[in-house]
């Protein structure tokens, strides 16, 4: 297992910043994400990681080796691509095999190695099948185990989920999150799918016009996102403007937000980022709100329910308070009937205040 550096890394097209990063590290077995919108800069990042794109400047340290003047065939990395590139005119067994063979090894080390991966991805059935005979899914995992069957010193994907049905996606992610941690080899993951990261993912870096917006587990990047863009790019996001009017102590301070329509909301916020007179826009999710009951005191307003969408195991209404159109979800059993005024709850404790 091998740790991934990148120090002071930079790449451009023209006036395009592609991959802006002073300072990376991916430490040893870690399954780490690569998360942001076309053109964030998260396979261009990969793609140096790789040696496929070279740095205009910086340094790419893998393990203890600077390898940003290596080629990409020398640094030992394993990559599963979107289109998964599987050669139509070979079996899913010369497919896994033609790297060992282009590394010249002996015959039968290669019919273990091969064995061995194979039973990895549970697809020894499909070893003589060519890539027209098997279904997605099975090209899928036939393209990863051709990547670990090298036992490289890390694994690279990109988007390698993009072509599947979404059941088969969900399926499979959770598969190569297992076989990840089997393996315990380093990963990096690139994807803009954020359900897709959080569940395979052990920590994420959001990127946006090719710099890292925020680093963290999930539920650090879903509950304390750093800014607009990361709180807005994941889950479903609303946002309250207002002033903020109080502030207490502490590491994690609670603030007092008034709108413009006098609303008075208590939320969280980085006491070192926000201070009395300063806009701010609250992040308001539809797992932050619920019905109000009658122990509540605090973010309890009145709201008139707009819309009500049945979705299952929940129903998702789109309710007004004040001058703000927000979303929340309540068990299907319980029932909101469009017009209606009902009291809800702002979770202070869920709510982040940040600085626009």
């Amino acid at each position: 297992m091998v740790k991934i550096v990148l120090k002071e890394i930079l790449k451009t097209y023209g006036d395009v910043v592609a991959a802006d990063i002073p300072y990376l590290e991916i430490p040893s077995g870690e399954f780490f994400g690569l998360l942001g919108p076309s053109g964030s800069g998260k396979t261009t990042t990969l793609r140096i990681v790789a040696g496929l794109t070279k740095p205009d400047r910086g340094v790419v340290i893998i393990g203890d080796e600077d390898v940003t003047n290596v080629p990409p065939e020398k640094r030992n990395l394993g990559m599963v691509f979107q289109s998964w590139a599987l050669f139509p005119h070979l079996t899913a067994y010369d497919n896994i095999a033609f790297g060992l063979r282009l590394r010249k090894l002996p015959e039968d080390e290669i019919r273990s190695r091969v064995k061995w991966a194979a039973e990895l991805l549970q697809i020894e059935e499909l070893l003589d099948r060519y890539p027209h005979e098997m279904s997605g899914g099975q090209q899928q995992r036939v393209a990863v185990a051709r990547a670990i069957v090298l036992q490289p010193k890390a694994l690279l994907f990109d988007e390698p989920l993009s072509n599947l049905d979404a059941k088969l996606r969900e399926q499979v992610r959770f598969e190569l999150r297992k076989l990840q941690k089997e393996l315990g080899i380093t990963s990096i993951y690139v994807t803009h799918d954020q359900a897709e990261a959080f569940a395979i993912c052990d920590r994420i870096a959001v990127m946006n016009n090719g710099r890292i917006q925020q680093i963290g587990t999930p539920e650090e990047i879903y509950t304390r996102p750093a800014n607009r863009f990361v709180a807005s790019f994941i889950g479903v996001t609303y946002f309250v403007e207002g002033t903020v009017v109080d502030v207490s102590g502490g590491e994690e301070g609670n603030v007092i937000v008034e709108t413009e329509d006098k609303l008075r909301i208590q939320a969280v916020a980085d006491p070192s980022r926000v201070k009395v007179g300063a806009r701010v826009s609250v992040v308001v999710r539809p797992d932050y709100i619920s019905l109000a009951t009658g122990e509540d005191k605090v973010n309890v307003f009145d709201a008139e329910v707009e819309r009500a969408t049945y979705v299952g195991d929940s129903i998702d209404y789109e309710i007004r308070v004040g001058r703000w159109s927000l979303r929340m979800k309540t068990p299907a059993a319980v029932k909101l009937a469009p017009g209606s005024m009902v009291k809800v709850k702002l979770h202070e404790d869920k709510l982040v205040a940040l600085p626009e």
